[in-house]
């Protein structure tokens, strides 16, 4: 059994997880009811994309000093966001619904590809820098 103390606790991690979650529901029930909370969504987005920034630039720094051990691929993230995004235009053309996806929607999936991008050159500068040096 472990015990809390040998156990690493990720508080980001777990934040983004949640943020996450909760705001693909929260574009979920946007869609379903057309467009009934895009306010909301934009104070989610925000917050959302805030939280995965955190979480995102403490994980570089952890593995720019070497003490990077977990993997949480960044690619789960964006693969859904994109499957959310392809599925509601899907079904909005489908369903022929009035539904517009919000521009808070539309920017959060934008960062969530810009912060992906931006850790993956991270990564492969770091991978470039190490064997240099070995």
């Amino acid at each position: 059994m472990l015990k809390w103390s040998t156990r690493k606790f990720n508080f980001w991690q777990y934040l983004v997880n949640f943020w996450s979650g909760m705001y693909f529901i929260l574009i979920i029930w946007d869609f379903i009811n057309d467009n009934l909370i895009v306010e909301a969504l934009e104070i989610v987005g925000f917050i959302y994309i805030g939280v995965l920034a955190i979480y995102v630039g403490n994980k570089e720094f952890e593995r720019w000093y070497n003490r990077h051990q977990d993997q949480h691929p960044g690619e789960f993230f964006v693969l859904g966001w994109t499957a959310l995004i392809l599925i509601i235009v899907c079904l909005d053309l489908v369903l022929q619904k009035s539904y517009h996806l919000p521009s808070a929607v539309i920017s959060s999936y934008v960062a969530v590809l810009t912060i992906l991008a931006v850790t993956e050159k991270s990564k492969a500068l770091h991978k470039r820098k190490h064997r240099i040096k070995k």
